[in-house]
């Protein structure tokens, strides 16, 4: 029994060692200097662990993987990207969205990502790595967020944890979209953001679209069909005209501030449209996620759409 008890002991030591083993290299492979080829072709080597991380446009990315950037996009003080304030990016330093040098340099980065080949075009890329180790994540070449988001976990080594939001997205979509189907049927749904006075219809398979019809299985006005089709446009401007022979059931409007949709709809063309017909258009503003794409993005619409349409 004696030499039983020693044998267990050893075996119990032995996968113990197995087990720190296996969690070391975990632990090394997430944070490592790696290697890696971005999509602009450059081969960049990725520091270990990098702690002040300017990524912007690619901060709904970030937050996503418990990566919090030093600066946030910005085109101007008043426009931000006010949904993620919350969620990590309230109270970061203001970055011009065409990542002008000198602003960089102040933030002492130790890993830059850049959202678009066009802001390492040219002189740009050998003057933004003399700064830092620069990444180009081409995010107009992703449609769909979670590429993108995976593309962006590679850079940290956290395939993993972007595989589990994506798993979470698409659980609270199953849901969502199962209890709709039992409240609105094949009623017709869009998203209408009013600008400057302009009316601009979601793309079907692009931004807050994508989530409405490809996600949620929403049904497709007519009018959304006709201009997605060969248009790579995530908001697609219409005419007052077609826009008042719409037939949809429901509209999700995005405005520059509360009240916006009753002077958008204001003019007796549009009374035609079911939608404003029975008062079923739910107002946003561009503080919220809707005119952006991403988990946290996606998620809040897909919440944004349940609490509007199942009490109906």
């Amino acid at each position: 029994m004696k030499k039983l008890a020693v044998l267990m002991l050893g075996i119990s030591i032995f996968a113990a060692g197995c087990s720190n083993s296996e969690d070391d290299a975990a632990g090394e492979s997430a944070g490592e200097e790696r290697t890696l080829t971005d999509d602009a072709g450059n081969e960049v080597t990725v520091p270990e662990n990098p702690e002040r991380i300017i990524g912007t446009y690619l901060e709904d990315d970030l937050l996503t993987l418990e990566e919090t950037p030093v600066a946030q996009w910005t085109v101007g003080e008043d426009s931000v990207q006010e949904y993620l304030q919350t969620e990590g990016l309230e109270g970061l330093p203001l970055m011009p969205f065409d990542l002008p040098f000198e602003s960089v340099v102040q933030e002492e980065p130790d890993l830059i990502m850049l959202s678009s080949s066009d802001l390492a075009d040219g002189e740009k890329y050998d003057s933004y790595s003399k700064i830092a180790p620069s990444f180009v994540v081409e995010s107009g070449s992703y449609d769909d967020w979670r590429d993108r988001l995976t593309r962006v976990s590679e850079v940290f080594g956290k395939e993993d944890l972007a595989q589990e939001k994506v798993a979470e997205y698409d659980t609270l979509i199953e849901e969502t979209s199962a209890e709709l189907e039992s409240e609105i049927g094949e009623e017709t749904a869009v998203a209408i953001w009013w600008t400057g006075d302009s009316y601009f219809i979601s793309n079907k398979d692009k931004s807050s679209g994508e989530v409405l019809y490809n996600d949620l299985g929403l049904s497709v006005p007519s009018l959304v069909e006709e201009l997605s089709t060969d248009n790579e446009t995530p908001w697609i401007e219409t005419s007052l005209e077609s826009l008042a022979e719409m037939k949809a059931d429901h509209i999700f409007f995005i405005g520059n501030a509360e009240g916006d949709s009753e002077t958008a709809f204001s003019d007796d063309v549009f009374k035609n449209i079911p939608a404003v017909e029975n008062g079923n258009i739910y107002e946003y503003t561009q503080a919220d996620s809707w005119l952006y794409s991403g988990y946290i993005a996606n998620s809040l619409i897909v919440e944004d759409v349940e609490e509007a349409l199942a009490s109906n």
